[in-house]
């Protein structure tokens, strides 16, 4: 969608673009609310400023629609596309692809939450990798970690989704 557009659609319409991107409600609202923006740039910038802080229970509300890293989203919804994007370039011999799901079970049993890492970009080594490293951060050190993949998702997609 170009910027222009974006700016001038319904509250609701505008909302429908931007809950992709992350699906949490006050961020949502608080992009939607600030329109219209003099260009992409005030946009981002905006949006990427909305989304710190995050509450953990924002947090743990959007990973309930993320996949576990190197598992397919499933679904035609617009955020599962975006998510499946994200992971196409991750490829996985099967002992990446073992190590990773064995991962994200030590993962989610010691935090409670799916494993959440901006996938765009890195190797499934340099995944691993991170996984492995995070599984020795303490519940407050993990929740900062996951909140900043998760403003770097939500800011990668909505740059994806807003045309200049």
């Amino acid at each position: 969608m170009d910027f222009s557009s974006f700016n001038h659609l319904s509250p609701a319409d505008a909302a429908d673009v931007l809950r992709p991107c992350v699906d949490i409600d006050r961020w949502v609202q608080e992009v939607v609310t600030a329109r219209p923006f003099a260009d992409r740039a005030e946009l981002i910038s905006f949006a990427r400023g909305a989304a710190d802080p995050w509450t953990t229970e924002e947090i743990d509300a959007a990973l309930a629609h993320h996949p576990r890293i190197g598992e397919r989203a499933a679904g035609n919804s617009a955020e599962a596309g975006m998510s499946r994007k994200e992971q196409s370039g991750v490829v996985r011999s099967a002992e990446i692809q073992a190590a990773l799901d064995a991962g994200n079970r030590a993962y989610e049993a010691k935090f409670d939450r799916v494993f959440l890492i901006r996938a765009a970009g890195r190797s499934a080594e340099d995944i691993l990798e991170q996984l492995q490293k995070r599984l020795h951060n303490s519940p407050d050190e993990e929740i900062a970690v996951v909140a900043q993949q998760l403003r770097e998702i939500a800011i990668l997609r909505l740059e994806g989704a807003i045309e200049a």
